[in-house]
């Protein structure tokens, strides 16, 4: 059925397509007449039973009215075939028997029939039968559609909510983690650490002579030099646990969960050297000089009454003494 169509049943509660599947021609001519003078209801017709799987998948009935006794091939089958079909798994079968048998009934039903006629049944009987079970199986259809539409929507929100939450951890010049989410992840790392009992490091990273970078070659170059500090912080981020940050500034952190203080140390001294490797230009502490960082380093066991902000107090000592014993080095507090 094309969306054109669907939407003219919706429009319709009593509309209806059939699709009858009889080897006899006389009884598809039967009740062609039958319905000819029902308004909205399109009939088809389709003699080969081999063929009536697909051409259900072709028309998309919203009725199939099922011949039980045809030759070469048994019409409980031919149920079990559409219920076994993605595209005709839900559509109603009356099913048509040349006689009133309650075995009979009960294994059509048992196969997946909806419905159960002696054939030919009155047409009165037949078009309520049709109109009934055409308009289920549209309500059906809408109710999925509407699902379906719902759980788009609610997968829309979700990407939405999670772009957003992302705008709210990240710093908006480097792509990094910002402050208030710094803040909230050594909290909770804290928390774990201190639960299992398992080391926590945080380097404080600073980059060297930066108001002097500003002042002799602008705020964009140095918003730039940020950038490509920051990539390379991002990069010594080896672990989906690793968070870096930007803390403020020319001030970056680096939270790595489970990692001793020696670990951290060869962390600390790759992206010192990593940054130093990208050559940016500067002219301190003297002319030709490339841009540098100097880190802080601490690593603790949380203690039970202890809080992160004695770690990144630590971190904070170490990078004071970086920076007292000359820059473009890594301290330990």
């Amino acid at each position: 059925m094309t969306d054109l169509q669907l939407d003219d049943f919706k429009t319709d509660e009593n509309a209806a397509m059939v699709l009858l599947v009889d080897d006899q021609a006389m009884i598809g001519e039967a009740v062609r007449r039958g319905l000819s003078n029902e308004e909205n209801i399109d009939f088809h017709f389709c003699a080969d039973p081999y063929q009536a799987v697909a051409h259900a998948v072709r028309i998309k009935p919203t009725v199939i009215l099922q011949d039980l006794v045809m030759p070469g091939l048994d019409g409980l089958s031919l149920v079990r075939e559409y219920r076994n079909h993605p595209a005709t798994k839900d559509i109603p079968i009356i099913v048509l028997s040349t006689k009133e048998d309650p075995l009979i009934k009960s294994a059509a039903f048992a196969a997946g029939a909806n419905d159960y006629l002696v054939k030919l049944p009155d047409n009165i009987e037949l078009v309520a039968r049709i109109r009934y079970h055409s308009r289920s199986y549209m309500t059906l259809l809408q109710r999925d559609a509407a699902y379906r539409a719902l759980r788009v929507s609610q997968q829309q929100l979700l990407d939405t909510n999670l772009v957003l939450q992302r705008l709210m951890n990240s710093d908006g010049l480097t792509g990094l983690s910002n402050r208030r989410h710094f803040d909230e992840y050594m909290e909770l790392e804290w928390r774990r650490s201190l639960r299992e009992q398992s080391q926590l490091s945080l380097l404080m990273i600073d980059v060297d002579y930066f108001k002097t970078y500003n002042d002799t070659f602008g705020h964009l170059e140095g918003d730039e030099a940020l950038r490509r500090v920051a990539a390379a912080i991002r990069d010594a981020s080896a672990r989906p646990s690793d968070l870096p940050a930007r803390y403020g500034g020319e001030e970056f952190a680096l939270v790595l969960p489970n990692t001793s203080q020696g670990g951290a140390r060869l962390v600390a001294e790759k992206l010192r050297m990593t940054i130093e490797a990208l050559k940016i230009p500067h002219i301190s502490p003297t002319e030709g000089s490339s841009l540098t960082v100097s880190i802080g380093l601490s690593t603790v066991t949380p203690a039970a009454g202890s809080h992160c902000r004695e770690l990144i107090s630590a971190a904070d000592k170490g990078l004071y003494l970086a920076k007292k014993n000359g820059r473009n080095q890594v301290g330990i507090g």
